[in-house]
């Protein structure tokens, strides 16, 4: 299994100009247009791999405490 690694530097800027400069109708312009936040990606850019799973990991923690209380709250 390959280990994922933070990003460099020099990979870091060249996410942040493509996310900030998108190729007219690219995907990354689309979805600039539709709405999404590109700097909230680029903030997690700046995570390592391991921040970014902690992350997520506390979203689906909030996610399911906040289903238990609904459950419990339906009844």
């Amino acid at each position: 299994m390959r280990e994922l690694l933070p990003l460099t530097p020099e990979q870091f800027e060249r996410a942040r100009l493509r996310l900030m400069n998108p190729k007219p109708g690219s995907r990354i312009a689309a979805a600039r247009d539709y709405g999404v936040d590109l700097t909230l990606l680029m903030e997690g850019l700046r995570k390592t791999p391991e921040q970014r799973a902690d992350d997520a990991e506390s979203v689906r923690e909030t996610l399911s405490a906040t289903l238990g209380i609904a459950r419990k709250q339906s009844k």
